[in-house]
């Protein structure tokens, strides 16, 4: 891992990449420090992981640290898991136990433990209770957990699919948590064929209730991020542009507000919901879209970014630009009770000098 920082307040950023740009909306930074926390989110397409926060003096604090492929990622307490080409990271604060040094990072997530699951694409990822963390193994179209002996574990798949087989059949991505348990996931189809989801992307998305282990809605358009908040089902409907809940007694996709982009990631704090917003890919897979259609007719392009968005107005009242390298984006996590976060590498001397140490078993 490499790492390299810059800092904005709404402005264009001071990378040492002329190509990459990041802007934030002239308010950001004090809508942050009155949430109190901090963001992070991923990118697969550029290998990123970024930590956004704020300086000491209040301006925009960019973090980013290189992994490849990533994308999953979770918050549990003071633990960050990431996603990467064959592996899951698990970050830890190193600060747990510290006073916040003068540079104001409230967060340094140390990488701790780092498991070999094999490039099973893996997308969504949640922790129960227990502290067992669950993720949407979508090459073999089931969720699964880690393991300390085999690749990973199998826990479940969906009624559609005839058995475990990497071959991404159903393109299985989004994962929602109730009650600490998995509850809902989403589907770009119920294709049972190796690669067969791509045939029917433009409507065929579903939403699986895992208990019941029945569909519970159709008609989606790529749907990604499926989120239990406050008592109801949210989700993005990608392929549309749209955010909104789904209505499990009828089925349907209720949309709170249209998006410039095509969405991935999604987290709440309060009132707020923060999406991912990514550019289409020039490819068949995102071609023909009716996303397409609906920024013809609003007459914008599409953007790459994060977008807050005002769940009681569906105004969007906040964001994030990215401009340049960074085209797409994959998950989106809030840092609870956070102001600065930041993260350790492998490849600098910071990892050989962090050194935390734990209670001692035996009193003096």
């Amino acid at each position: 891992m490499g790492a390299k920082m810059s800092e904005t307040n709404g402005q264009p950023s001071n990378e040492a990449d002329p190509a990459f740009r990041l802007r934030s909306s002239r308010q950001f930074p004090e809508w942050l420090a009155e949430q109190r926390i901090g963001l992070a989110f991923t990118t697969y397409q550029a290998n990123k992981l970024f930590l956004i926060g704020l300086q000491p003096n209040g301006r925009l604090s960019t973090f980013e640290r290189t992994i490849n492929r990533c994308m999953g990622l979770t918050v549990d307490h003071d633990s960050l898991y990431v996603s990467s080409l064959y592996q899951v990271w698990q970050f830890e604060n190193a600060l747990k136990h510290t006073e916040i040094p003068e540079d104001g990072y409230d967060r340094v997530f140390l990488p701790q433990v780092g498991y070999v699951t094999g490039d099973c694409d893996i997308h969504d990822m949640a922790v129960e209770p227990d502290g067992r963390l669950v993720f949407v193994n979508t090459l073999f179209s089931c969720l699964a957990t880690l393991s300390d002996t085999v690749s990973f574990t199998p826990l479940w798949h969906p009624p559609f699919i005839g058995r475990l087989a990497a071959e991404d059949r159903c393109h299985l991505n989004g994962l929602a948590m109730r009650d600490g348990q998995p509850a809902y996931v989403t589907a770009i189809s119920e294709s049972d064929v190796a690669d067969g989801w791509r045939d029917k992307r433009v409507d065929g998305g579903v939403v699986v209730d895992v208990a019941a282990n029945d569909v519970v809605a159709r008609g989606l358009s790529m749907p990604h991020s499926p989120r239990w908040y406050r008592d109801q089902l949210w989700l993005l409907n990608s392929g549309t542009g749209e955010f909104g809940t789904i209505d499990l007694k009828k089925g349907i996709l209720e949309p709170v507000c249209f998006a410039p982009g095509y969405l991935r990631g999604l987290s709440f704090v309060g009132r707020y919901a923060v999406m991912g917003l990514s550019l289409p890919r020039h490819s068949k897979t995102f071609q023909d879209l009716p996303l397409d259609t609906a920024l013809a007719t609003k007459n914008t392009d599409p953007r790459c970014g994060l977008q807050v968005v005002d769940l009681e107005t569906g105004d969007a009242v906040h964001w994030i630009r990215l401009e340049g390298v960074v085209n797409e984006l994959y998950d989106v996590s809030v840092l609870p009770d956070c102001r600065r976060p930041m993260a350790i590498g492998f490849q600098s001397d910071e990892i050989r000098r962090t050194i935390v140490v734990g209670e001692s078993e035996h009193s003096a």
